[in-house]
């Protein structure tokens, strides 16, 4: 025969308050801080509106760590939450005893819940560390909204749009931070007309589990606001002496300096085994600027540059710069400008030109060596061809 173990007299002391629902409004004014997150778990499981709301108004922390306490929906419990915000942002002049600062809407915390409440929230998500925010709010506005952005087969994305649309109408009011982007076998179409209504400035981790084809991860690409400092600041990270690979497929590079890419290159070099800078726009004074460091890339085995519109002569001192790779198994190079037609269509004579030129160029640097070269993406055919270039 179990013994149950009987409730403990704070949360005794709650289901007390919440049967009289003005007595919780009442007495939260003068709730000690730590008695506020059992209250709201008890107030959380019983969908009690009211007292949620008010608890929003009163909360004593900077954070309410709302995500990890179950599997959000558009319930009464959330809009209850975001109506008491309504309130607290609808003041011009905000309450001096008004902390709550940020919305945390990931599955994170749970340790925050854990900590005051004990095993009452043993159905949340063990990770996370008892600090509920890693950073400073954003001081240029009174709430920050902390949201993971989660596309798969099972999830539908009405919530996802719920919280976007809320942010939305109250702009300079609310920042919606989306640090986390994961994709799982939801088509491109799909994600796009959330990604459409959210800036996506925040982000620091994207995972996509899903077989896109080229253009559409170049205009996936276009959403993440990677801008020139962006490219700056990654060769100054710490731990970019240990990259392996580095894709940049679709990002455009035509109006960047090529001083923060070389930049990049050179911390790189000693470790770099997969460049990809297919679809970049770079033109040949880029890829020129790149030569000298990208020759010291000695581990490098996979390098791609497809689809970029360089001439002949660049793709020429590519090869040269490349021969003293000796670990390089893939080259991927662009079909050149010169065997375009007018209509973007390719010169099959030219190209055999072409091809019968960089042959004798592999055969004067004296190695045995395959290298691809990719014609421009065809959006009419769906597809891209690509050319072999021997000298055994």
């Amino acid at each position: 025969m179990s013994i149950r173990t009987p409730p403990t007299l704070l949360r005794l002391a709650g289901e007390r308050l919440l049967r009289d629902q003005a007595s919780v409004i009442t007495a939260l004014e003068y709730l000690p801080a730590e008695l506020f997150p059992q209250f709201f778990i008890q107030a959380y499981r019983r969908r009690i509106r009211e007292p949620l709301q008010a608890m929003v108004h009163a909360w004593p922390f900077t954070v309410l760590p709302l995500g990890c306490l179950s599997q959000l929906s558009l319930d009464q419990v959330l809009k209850a939450v975001l109506d008491g915000l309504d309130v607290l942002l609808a003041q011009e002049v905000r309450p001096r005893s008004w902390k709550l600062r940020v919305l945390d809407l990931r599955n994170t915390c749970a340790d925050f819940w854990r900590m005051w409440c004990g095993d009452s929230t043993r159905n949340c998500s063990p990770a996370g560390p008892v600090a509920v925010h890693s950073s400073s709010p954003n001081t240029e506005h009174p709430l920050e909204v902390f949201l993971d952005l989660n596309f798969n087969e099972r999830d539908g994305d009405e919530f996802l749009k719920f919280i976007i649309q809320w942010a939305q109408q109250r702009e300079g009011l609310v920042h919606l931070c989306c640090k986390t982007l994961r994709i799982s076998e939801v088509p491109f179409q799909r994600v796009g007309k959330v990604l459409d209504g959210v800036q996506l400035d925040c982000i620091q981790e994207v995972e996509v589990n899903y077989t896109w084809d080229l253009p559409t991860l170049g205009t996936f690409a276009l959403y993440l606001a990677l801008t020139h400092s962006d490219l700056t600041r990654l060769f100054q990270c710490p731990n970019l002496r240990q990259l392996k690979s580095l894709h940049l497929f679709g990002l455009s590079l035509a109006d960047f300096s090529p001083e923060p890419l070389r930049a990049l290159l050179e911390a790189v070099a000693p470790t770099l085994q997969d460049l990809g800078l297919d679809n970049c726009a770079m033109v040949d004074s880029q890829v020129e600027a790149i030569l000298p460091v990208l020759s010291r890339c000695h581990q490098l085995r996979d390098f791609t540059i497809p689809e970029n519109p360089l001439s002949v002569a660049t793709v020429e001192k590519l090869l040269r710069h490349t021969a003293g790779l000796r670990s390089l198994e893939l080259e991927l190079y662009p079909v050149p400008l010169e065997c375009y037609r007018i209509q973007g269509t390719v010169n099959k004579e030219r190209l055999a030109l072409i091809r019968a030129e960089l042959t004798g160029i592999l055969r004067e640097l004296g190695q045995p060596r395959t290298i691809f070269l990719g014609t421009k993406y065809c959006h009419k055919c769906g597809k891209s061809k690509v050319y072999e270039v021997e000298f055994s």
